[in-house]
């Protein structure tokens, strides 16, 4: 083992140490979405996490974004239950779904658009991001090859388009 240049005798590791957050006990108070539902289990606010952010959400049947990207943050995405459908690209000319145990990954900048695969079926995943911001940056001019059901990403700093 190699030694570490940081002294940390005076650490209160007991405060600043191993956190567990039960899966009854998620935040819900995150930018949320139409046919979309997340709860933050890691992040600053809750834990403290400087560089990562981690949480569940949950996706209606046949529900899908618009297209966008999350700026310079990458994202891994865990499905637990249903099928995604990502689409990426210029024009969201690329396709690929997965399913439960199946992990995805969205560099950053990558333009894409989340899909509910199921109809009849809520996508159930663990999301995780290399930030703690939420950033999501709606991109216009791309028409979404499946269209969105009016499902936005509506926070502080992006407004629903018909507000914009």
């Amino acid at each position: 083992m190699g030694t570490h240049s940081t002294d940390h005798s005076h650490t209160d590791w007991k405060r600043n140490g191993v956190k567990v957050i039960r899966g009854d006990a998620l935040d819900d108070n995150t930018p949320q979405t139409p046919g979309m539902y997340r709860q933050a289990a890691i992040d600053k606010a809750r834990v403290g996490a400087q560089k990562i952010w981690a949480g569940t959400v949950s996706i209606a049947p046949d529900a899908k974004t618009g297209v966008h990207h999350h700026g310079e943050l990458e994202s891994v995405i865990y499905v637990l239950s249903g099928r995604a459908r990502m689409r990426w690209g210029e024009h969201l000319e690329y396709v690929a779904e997965a399913g439960p145990g199946d992990f995805i990954f969205v560099p950053p900048f990558v333009p894409h658009q989340e899909i509910n695969a199921e109809p009849n079926e809520t996508l159930e995943c663990i999301l995780m991001r290399s930030g703690n911001d939420a950033v999501v940056v709606n991109i216009e001019g791309v028409e979404p090859v499946e269209k969105p059901e009016e499902v936005y990403w509506i926070d502080p700093i992006h407004a629903h388009p018909d507000t914009a």
